[in-house]
Parts: C-alpha cells; structure tokens; sequence
C-alpha cells in the first residue's frame, strides 16, 4: 500500500520522501515510481524514534518542508495470531512498537512541520479497528489505537491547519496479507462473504489517501474511513 500511494503520489505531481525498513523493496519503490529526484528513499524502522527523526529530517531537507504524510507501515507477527492467552508479550508488544508507535512517532515528529504548511495525515489501520476478525491481539489493539489516536490529533490540531484521517483497508492484496492468511482457500471464502465480491488492490487505498491528502478533501478530518469492500456491514 505504501509503494502504492508513492507511486500515486507522484504520478499526481507529489515529491514524495518513501520510508521502509526493507531497503531491496524500497530501491524497488523508487524504480516503479520512476521520478527521478522527485522521490528520497530512506530506510528506516519506524519502531525506532531516530529513525522516524531521520526520515522526517531527510523530507525536510528534501523538499524544504512537508505537507503530508502517510503512515503505511505494519506488521503481522505469527506468534500475535495465536489465540490471545496463548500470546507471548514480547510478540503483542512488538506488533504494537511498529503499527501503532511507529504511526504516533511519525505524526510526532511530522506534526511541527505539518503545522506549519496546514498539511494533512493520513493513517492506515484495518477493518480490525472496527470489528473482531477473531485474529491477532497485538495487531487489533494497535489498529484501533491507530484510529483513536488519528481522531485525537484531528482535534487537538484542527485549529492549527492539520487535517487527519484514517483509512480502515479491508482484505487487501499485499505480500503481507498473502503470507498471512490470504491463502487461496482464504481467498476465496473472503469472496464469497465480501459484497464487492473480491478481494482489494493496493492501488485502491492509494486512491484514498491521495484525496485525502489533496486539498479537496480540505474540511474532511477526524474520519474513519472503511476501504473494504462492504465486508464492514456484510455482517
């Protein structure tokens, strides 16, 4: 989802500052989007506060300011999709360091720049925020926390120009999914409960965070936004 709203981004006319912990999948985000100096890779682990620091810095120093930001990153983690009393702390909390940390140490540090350009954040949290997919406790908890967290800064910096908005993905496909729980079997039980009748691309929650970004969504903020489907009300 990330290397697909770069790619939007710029396609758009966006200089874009691309931030993963995967620095082969990063080069391969550069090169797909093919914009020349208008994309910085910077390899990071946003579970780390220098990290996030370094990568906020390398977009200032970029592109002399920030307007928005859009944080994708997050995980899984197999010893997380085990019944909750069977979950080790160390996996819960390590979900939880990367999906909802990693998501408040980058507004932290984006926030004093996003102040000054009125800018826009837009978080990425998953229909687990919104109901029980019977998977993950670390990964629900730090989803939901993702969306509260993006309705409290939409309300303390409302008045300070900053719009923030949280995009809630249904199933998607991304390696991530696949690896996960996507299986083929998976795949197509989850088609034949989803409304839509399929499961999403990545491309299509890149479509939302780019209008989210965009001035026309100028007086949206403090929204939780289901990108899913229909699965939500499918019941």
């Amino acid at each position: 989802m990330g290397r697909a709203t770069t790619t939007r981004l710029v396609d758009e006319g966006a200089r874009v500052t691309a931030v993963d912990v995967d620095e082969p999948g990063l080069e391969k985000t550069v090169a797909l989007a093919d914009a020349g100096d208008r994309v910085v890779a910077c390899p990071a682990d946003v579970s780390r506060e220098q990290d996030v620091v370094a990568a906020v810095d390398t977009a200032v120093e970029a592109f002399a300011g920030l307007a928005g930001v859009v944080t994708s990153a997050g995980i899984f983690h197999p010893g997380d999709l085990k019944p909750a009393a069977d979950v080790a702390l160390e996996d819960f909390l390590h979900v939880i360091g990367v999906n909802l940390a990693g998501t408040f140490l980058a507004i932290k540090h984006a926030l004093p720049y996003l102040v000054t350009s009125g800018g826009s954040i837009v978080t990425i949290a998953s229909t687990a925020a919104l109901r029980g997919h019977g998977f993950g406790s670390g990964y629900t908890a730090s989803k939901g926390g993702v969306d509260a967290l993006t309705r409290l800064v939409a309300t303390q910096y409302g008045r300070k120009g900053v719009r923030a908005n949280c995009i809630c993905p249904g199933g998607i496909d991304t390696p991530m999914t696949a690896g996960a729980f996507l299986t083929p079997e998976a795949t197509e039980r989850f088609e034949n409960r989803v409304p839509a009748g399929r499961v999403g691309q990545p491309e299509e929650i890149a479509s939302v965070a780019a209008f989210l970004l965009s001035d026309d969504a100028a007086y949206l903020s403090g929204q939780t936004i289901a990108v899913d489907g229909a699965s939500t009300i499918a019941g």
